[in-house]
């Protein structure tokens, strides 16, 4: 398929702006014939960098199903282990035990390795399978993957609503996978590491992978599948979804990470868990279940660690002083 047969496969408001070529175009070659349309298409011209090369991956690959199963992959793999490098490297400079929460259980290189190797395996065995199966699922719940991309606010509210929502299923499972059976079976290998440390996010074992990751794949699904039965709901697009999981990964590195800065989220947004509220559940073996947010810990009255044990004490005592006087 040449280029214009590709732009009109992919973006019919794209197809007549390039000669037709005889042979394959590499994907940079794509991006320069797509850049070089800039101020003779007003299209091309109001899409952003982002969406120019969003646009050329999908032109080059000529294959939809493969273009999102690559790209989801690899944004996954890219993202997850580049923002565990951070905390691996800070983990190795003394300077920075000053903000460790276990400061006396560093992780050793074997324990990062093990790790990674175990990591590494999940994402090829537990991960890797469903990914190609999205694209026709894109397609059923008309989940764009065409430019330009929905306007920032809409894909801001959007990433809030699954942080919302995932959140709470992430508390609900992991409280489950605490108890009994779940915990023996399951949830134990992820708890090895009583001092987590940021490559240690996704080591569990695959069950409790697959279980976790419906929350984080299963809400922006969802939505799409309301927004085929009611059409205020806005429509969603595949590049916020990527988003969205970027997002999360981040999150789940960062809560594993063992550090609380003076500059980290939690200390500007209160509501933010952080690996402060995370690194107590290790530490404790119970409480602090949910993942970005602190309230349905607080809600639940499943907080963990001294502070809320003093809470807890507190408002005990505070309901049974307000019944004693309701009675007198």
């Amino acid at each position: 398929m040449d280029l214009v047969q590709q732009f009109a496969h992919y973006n019919s408001s794209l197809s007549h702006l390039l000669n037709n070529y005889t042979t394959q175009l590499t994907y940079g070659q794509i991006y320069t014939q797509i850049q070089q349309q800039v101020g003779e298409n007003a299209f091309i011209s109001n899409l952003t960098k982002i969406e120019k090369l969003w646009a050329s991956w999908y032109i080059y690959m000529n294959n939809d199903v493969l273009a999102t199963g690559l790209l989801f992959f690899i944004t996954h793999e890219v993202m997850y282990f580049g923002r565990c490098l951070p905390w691996f490297i800070i983990d190795r400079i003394p300077y920075f035990n000053k903000w460790k929460l276990q400061p006396t259980k560093i992780p050793t290189d074997e324990e990062q390795w093990e790790c990674f190797k175990s990591v590494i395996k999940q994402h090829f065995i537990v991960e890797a399978i469903p990914i190609w199966l999205f694209h026709p699922l894109c397609q059923t719940l008309n989940i764009s993957v065409e430019v330009p991309f929905p306007n920032w606010k809409t894909q801001l509210v959007q990433v809030a609503i699954f942080f919302f929502f995932e959140d709470l299923w992430h508390y609900t499972f992991h409280r489950l996978f605490h108890v009994g059976w779940f915990y023996k079976n399951i949830h134990k290998i992820h708890h090895r590491y009583s001092a987590p440390f940021g490559l240690a996010a996704e080591y569990a074992h695959p069950a409790e992978v697959a279980a976790l990751g419906v929350g984080t794949v299963g809400f922006p699904i969802l939505y799409a599948w309301l927004g085929t039965k009611y059409s205020q709901i806005p429509p969603i697009h595949l590049f916020t979804i990527t988003v969205w999981i970027v997002l999360r990964l981040f999150q789940a590195v960062d809560s594993h990470s063992g550090y609380d800065f003076p500059w980290s989220l939690n200390k500007f947004f209160p509501l933010w868990a952080g690996a402060e509220h995370h690194d107590e559940h290790h530490h404790y073996f119970i409480g602090n279940y949910a993942s970005s947010f602190r309230y349905w810990d607080s809600w639940f009255s499943t907080e963990c660690g001294t502070l809320a044990k003093l809470r807890r004490e507190k408002n005990i005592k505070q309901k049974a002083e307000n019944g004693f006087k309701k009675n007198n």
